[in-house]
């Protein structure tokens, strides 16, 4: 098991050693969709950057216990507090129940997770399966005196919990700054102050989903159900809480208070936030309308799209930046992802047509013998996956060299290499093959004989005899196979 693996805190503002408080068991709860639409190139962020994590505790030997939520009720339209429901409004214009716009969107989720290769949570509670348990949490911080009942509604009193605690931790927001701020505006409602927050909202005669509480007929605030989720599958302490950066503040924020008023400590030991991805600089979201959903890349149908592109194409555009830095989406960022993930996986092809010597040159040896500790300190040091793929690609360049006849490998070397080249690329940063099917014997059949012929050319190359060379590449283009010598090594492909 690594004993040093550092991921950064957004609590501390700093990287720490990954230390579980019930080693082997670790405790993970990511905030997962609100399913009223089809899933988008923000969603596939965190879910990708998790599902890395995910993976690499994995390896390391932990027990994980994934949760990723599904809001389903209680998420606003205009803030955390006020306005209609997102998913019962979509189900009020399409005339359906807000369940099967919640189980709609929800599949929807599912199947493009699946494409971008991202493994199932270990448990995916539903906020709607939850009321009792968010009803609790609410009762809690009210016997703890740090909420107020008005007109039917829950809210929490942040100026009451910030003379006993400090509320602005995680984001670094000043309490003082925000209550003179919304000061500012014309009346607070039924709020002490305009920055109390929700814990239970009594539903107005016209809401459709609505539950019984002691308070009122109502529904959960939003920010209650994954403190109360994370605490029944995960207890009153476990270890990582993940999500996006937009939702620190004030999701977030408010998670940590609702689990200190009610428990009376912090819940959570790591808080962890993948960055946006945005469109001209600005966050990529539905919100501000300019989002693209996944199925639009897969298909190209979108108007700033200039091509489709494959979900592990997207799977690498986003592991090549580091999941605190920001990605800016562009045709051509994604062409480049198109063209590094090809290339990786033409390398990883390519081992199998390496040619076996007696003994490794001492270059290759050493290169070998060092890849999987240089990729293993890249993911120990917060999830580098971007140069986890320099070194994959490095690794290229070598196999590249070895079929060209450059330098020589043994039998174990190239063992090693193609062992660890296995282990990062589709173990841990979860890419795969989109080659299509593997039992297609007639493809099987061109890749051999293709490699084969090709091989005798990287020998007439190595010989000098560039007539022999040439002849075998027009001779494989004249019959629909095209080969292309680039500054990487050799590639084919067969123009169906």
């Amino acid at each position: 098991m690594t004993q040093n693996f550092l991921i950064y805190n957004t609590l501390s503002r700093q990287k720490e050693l990954f230390k579980p408080l019930h080693a082997p068991n670790v405790g993970m709860y990511v905030c997962g969709p609100t399913v009223y639409g089809d899933p988008h190139l923000g969603h596939a962020r965190p879910a990708i950057t998790f599902d890395i994590l995910f993976r690499y505790l994995k390896h390391q030997g932990y027990k994980v216990r994934y949760v990723r939520n599904i809001t389903d009720v209680g998420h606003l339209e205009h803030d955390a507090d006020e306005g209609d429901d997102k998913i019962e409004k979509k189900a009020r214009l399409e005339q359906l129940e807000p369940m099967e716009i919640a189980q709609y969107y929800t599949n929807r989720y599912h199947d493009a997770m699946n494409a971008l290769n991202v493994l199932p949570p270990s448990i995916e509670p539903h906020a709607t399966g939850h009321i009792i348990e968010q009803e609790q949490l609410v009762q809690q911080i009210l016997d703890n005196g740090y909420a107020y009942i008005s007109n039917g509604s829950v809210y929490f009193d942040i100026e009451k919990y910030n003379k006993d605690h400090k509320y602005g931790i995680l984001s670094g927001r000043n309490l003082t700054d925000m209550i003179n701020n919304s000061r500012t505006l014309n009346g607070v409602g039924e709020k002490k102050n305009q920055v109390d927050f929700a814990l239970w909202k009594k539903a107005q005669p016209e809401h459709i989903m609505r539950w019984p509480s002691p308070w009122s007929d109502g529904f959960p605030g939003w920010h209650c159900e994954c403190t109360a989720m994370g605490r029944k599958y995960l207890g009153n302490h476990f270890d990582i809480h993940g999500g996006g950066m937009d939702l620190v503040f004030p999701h977030h924020e408010c998670e940590i208070a609702q689990a200190v008023a009610s428990q009376g400590d912090q819940m959570v030991h790591y808080w962890m936030h993948n960055n946006m991805i945005t469109i001209n600089g600005q966050k990529m979201g539905k919100s501000l309308g300019n989002f693209i959903t996944l199925e639009q890349f897969f298909t190209g149908n979108h108007e700033s799209l200039d091509q489709p592109y494959s979900p592990m194409t997207i799977r690498f555009f986003i592991l090549s930046a580091h999941y605190r830095g920001t990605v800016d989406f562009s045709n051509d960022a994604l062409h480049a992802a198109e063209k590094g993930y090809n290339r990786l996986m033409n390398g990883i092809h390519d081992l199998s047509r390496i040619p076996v010597s007696d003994q490794c040159d001492p270059e290759t040896e050493k290169f070998v013998k060092a890849l999987r500790q240089k990729c293993y300190d890249a993911m120990n040091d917060d999830l580098q996956t971007p140069l986890v793929i320099s070194y994959l690609f490095e690794a290229c360049h070598v196999i590249n060299s070895l079929l060209d006849h450059k330098a020589k490998i043994s039998a174990e070397c190239l063992k090693e290499l193609t062992e660890t080249m296995n282990l990062f690329t589709f173990e841990l940063l979860g890419l795969r093959s989109e080659k299509g099917d593997n039992n297609d014997a007639r493809e099987e059949a061109y890749g051999k004989v293709v490699d084969m012929v090709l091989e005798l050319r990287a020998k007439a190359k190595a010989n000098k005899d560039w007539a022999t060379s040439d002849q075998i590449r027009d001779e494989l283009a004249a019959n629909g196979f095209e080969v292309k010598d680039t500054k990487d090594g050799v590639t084919w492909k067969l123009n169906k």
